[in-house]
């Protein structure tokens, strides 16, 4: 059984076209082309902005002239995560989709459900003959995942409703009213490339197949920043060997919590038995202390070549410090919404760049935005006593609830009438983009469901068949009954 074969069927083939399209984030091209394409077949009016959002139009079907108008909005990019022995190009290979027992999950990628299948649910709405309701929107946004940038350019003209559903939520049975904003730190360390020593033995220590995770959503999870332990690691050992760092690379994505870490080290022969000890007792209490959460995590000290040229010791001393005493994870908890995370961060990944360059990101997100702002000029107080330069970029506002919203009423009204129970509303802790329509158009009302995925952000990323069903029924249900207001 492929996807094609699954209910409801036209939801399922229009992702698997989706799936067919490279669309990681930045690189929107192709899959930006073929939702121009979509409209074009489909004899629908469309715009493309100057950012690359794509809307389409319907108009409103015979009789339902005055209703009220309804915006569908997903996003066009997804998060591009792999396992490490994955030779995917997110450029350009499609996703390979495996429906597995209720599931369907990616071949050691990340799915791309979050946001491809809200984007698939709009595209069957605004295409579906059988739906009479009043003009009907669907908009595609660019670059959600990496700082919101299609939303944070939104103009009046690409968002023509009265009502948004914005489908990019998680969790079957749950409408969402609000969420976090959120705010990249990029921090920079210069340094001094020398040539390796000869004399050393170099090892490269490993920390792989994490967990990872949603740097929002899954931040309360317990799983392991393999940019935070590598550096606890490399501090560890700093305490008892002198050694020389002469690469360390970890994480990928601001959004994403790291997976996969790697450093090489070099130290003097007569220190090997005890890196050995040291490594081995690290092990035991990272082993433990994760022992719930990181049951498929790899540990290893293995041997390398000696590398052309090593971080020069002063600078990696500072790298090490800072990273191993800057936050990660939950920073306060909501006192409004008990059990919801207020503000955390993500201690994402460090890279080494062209032009003797480290390159450490970080993913502050918070409810409050002065909170947001607090955990931002900490992380930079810290690396620039380390000596590193620093710079906030990506910032976007939380959306506010609003427990008066008419559309919500309705939706939760659909919701009981369709499964006979109430749905769970609530506030997330992760960026959707509903706060940055409503700076541009404040009198739209809003609110965001979609079908329940799991691991999102991750190769285990992973959706639930018989929510799909269930999201598409209730998205056919709100828009019958705006149209009958």
């Amino acid at each position: 059984m492929t996807v094609k074969d699954l209910k409801p069927t036209r939801v399922w083939e229009i992702f698997h076209e989706i799936t067919q399209v490279p669309r990681p984030s930045g690189n929107l091209d192709k899959i930006r082309q073929w939702l121009v394409d979509f409209a074009k077949k489909n004899n629908l009016e469309y715009k493309v902005d100057a950012v690359g959002n794509v809307a389409m139009f319907r108009p409103a079907a015979p009789g339902f002239e005055n209703a009220k108008r309804v915006v569908l909005q997903g996003h066009m990019d997804m998060v591009a995560e792999k396992t490490s022995d994955s030779n995917h190009d997110f450029n350009n290979d499609p996703i390979e989709t495996i429906v597995d027992g209720e599931w369907v999950r990616a071949n050691k990628t990340t799915l791309g459900a979050d946001d491809g299948l809200g984007l698939a649910i709009a595209l069957a709405a605004i295409t579906d003959p059988d739906i009479h309701c009043g003009a009907l929107e669907a908009l595609a946004t660019v670059d959600e995942e990496t700082g919101l940038t299609g939303a944070s350019n939104i103009t009046p003209e690409m968002l023509q409703g009265d009502y948004l559903l914005n489908l990019d939520s998680e969790d079957d049975g749950v409408i969402t009213i609000g969420c976090a904003g959120g705010l990249v730190s990029v921090v920079t360390f210069n340094y001094e490339q020398l040539a390796a020593p000869q004399e050393l033995n170099y090892f490269e220590l490993q920390l792989l197949s994490l967990h990872g995770g949603h740097s929002g959503t899954d931040i309360n999870m317990g799983y392991a920043s393999a940019t935070k332990q590598i550096a606890r690691l490399l501090w560890t050992i700093g305490q008892e060997i002198n050694f020389e760092l002469a690469s360390i690379d970890s994480g990928n994505l601001h959004n994403a919590i790291a997976r996969d870490a790697k450093a090489v080290i070099g130290i003097k022969p007569a220190d090997k038995e005890k890196l050995a000890m040291i490594f081995n007792q690290f092990v035991a209490e990272i082993e433990n202390e994760y022992r719930h959460t990181e049951k498929n995590m790899k540990l290893a000290c293995v041997s390398a070549d000696t590398p052309a040229t090593i971080i020069d010791h002063d600078t990696a001393t500072r790298l090490i410090a800072a990273v191993f005493a800057a936050p990660h994870g939950v920073y306060s908890m909501s006192l409004e919404m008990p059990g919801l995370v207020e503000t955390s961060t993500n201690l994402a990944s460090i890279k080494m760049r062209e032009g003797n360059r480290i390159v450490l990101e970080g993913f502050h997100r918070s409810a409050v935005e002065s909170r947001k702002m607090e955990l931002a000029n900490q992380m930079e107080t810290i690396f620039r006593l380390a000596g590193a330069t620093i710079q906030n970029e990506g910032g976007y506002q939380g959306w506010e609830p609003n427990t008066n919203s008419r559309i919500l009423n309705i939706a939760i009204d659909c919701w009981e009438r369709l499964y006979g129970v109430k749905p769970t509303v609530e506030a997330i802790h992760a960026g959707l983009e509903c706060g940055l329509f409503l700076k541009v158009c404040p009198h739209m009302d809003m609110i965001s469901y979609g079908p329940t995925l799991k691991d999102v952000h991750s190769p285990q990323e992973r959706c639930h068949i018989p929510a799909v069903q269930k999201g598409w029924d209730f998205t056919v249900a709100i828009l019958n009954a705006v149209a009958k207001e």
